[in-house]
């Protein structure tokens, strides 16, 4: 069986030990401390959401691709979304289709062409993924596609401006479809579709803007340009340094709760004093 907690009546109360001028200055060094570990967190906490703030890219100043990625180079962070300019021909025979594609919130198909780039702005002959515009159907895209490979004009060279994507991990089509249907915007994929590959193919794909050298192709096939929309910026809070806050915050609610446990053993301790006392005198 447990002992019984004991219970300690009369004066002094709890209240009067620390409301002595010994245990106010004790509260008082507690406070200061308190102050010093909430400043402390409150620089963590600042320095958590600066670090990354001070990290984001900036991803709509044009520049050309070959600043940006090289064709042996995966898509990395610093080149993921920024809108890069540079100069090639379509391969009239790989025009592609790519659905499902959202566009303005509706569902519908991207043709896809085969470029191959040229310098000094890209790799020359290299090969690069190209969404071109957006369809509202798959069987309009189709059409597109066809019409610009029976387009001659689409092979000629052309500068065109978009935003340079990471790539897409590879989707397996339904059992009901055809095998070669594509449903992600995988240049691995097309690549082992497209009929002429001499060179090396990059990573990532560009989503085509709508500008002078890409006009002429969107009218020729009646696609509307796909939307293109800056990355959201990365998580702006560094995790770690907001552990390293709470930390101190909690480091902070110790130094008051100290103070109050040594407030309390001092008046146990005179109680018992007390209690001893008044046992000899008995």
């Amino acid at each position: 069986m447990s002992p019984r907690k004991v219970e300690y009546l009369g004066e002094p109360t709890l209240a009067q030990v620390m409301r002595r001028p010994s245990w106010i200055l004790a509260l008082l060094l507690a406070l200061g401390i308190a102050v010093a570990f909430a400043a402390l967190a409150q620089w963590q906490a600042g320095i958590a959401v600066q670090s990354q703030q001070q990290e984001q890219v900036d991803t709509e100043s044009e520049r050309s691709l070959a600043s940006v990625t090289s064709f042996d180079q995966g898509v990395t962070d610093a080149g993921a979304g920024v809108v890069v300019r540079l100069g090639g021909r379509f391969v009239v025979d790989d025009f592609s289709v790519v659905a499902p594609r959202e566009n303005g919130g509706a569902t519908g198909a991207w043709v896809v062409g085969n470029l191959v780039t040229d310098g000094p702005d890209a790799e020359p002959g290299a090969h690069l993924a190209v969404a071109i515009g957006w369809a509202a159907t798959v069987a309009d895209a189709e059409r597109a596609a066809e019409t610009l490979a029976a387009e001659r004009t689409s092979a000629e060279a052309r500068e065109i401006t978009g935003r340079y994507m990471p790539p897409e991990g590879p989707r397996v089509p339904d059992a009901d479809e055809d095998p070669l249907t594509l449903r992600a915007m995988s240049p691995a994929a097309l690549a082992n579709i497209w009929s002429a590959v001499d060179g090396p193919v990059y990573s990532g794909y560009l989503v085509l803007h709508d500008d002078p050298g890409s006009a002429p192709l969107l009218d020729a096939a009646g696609l509307a340009p796909i939307d293109s929309v800056a990355p959201l910026p990365a998580d702006a809070v560094n995790w770690l340094n907001v552990f390293y806050a709470l930390e101190w915050l909690v480091f902070g609610g110790f130094a008051i709760f100290f103070w109050y446990r040594l407030a309390r053993d001092a008046w146990e301790k005179e109680h018992e004093m007390l209690l001893l006392e008044a046992e000899a005198d008995a």
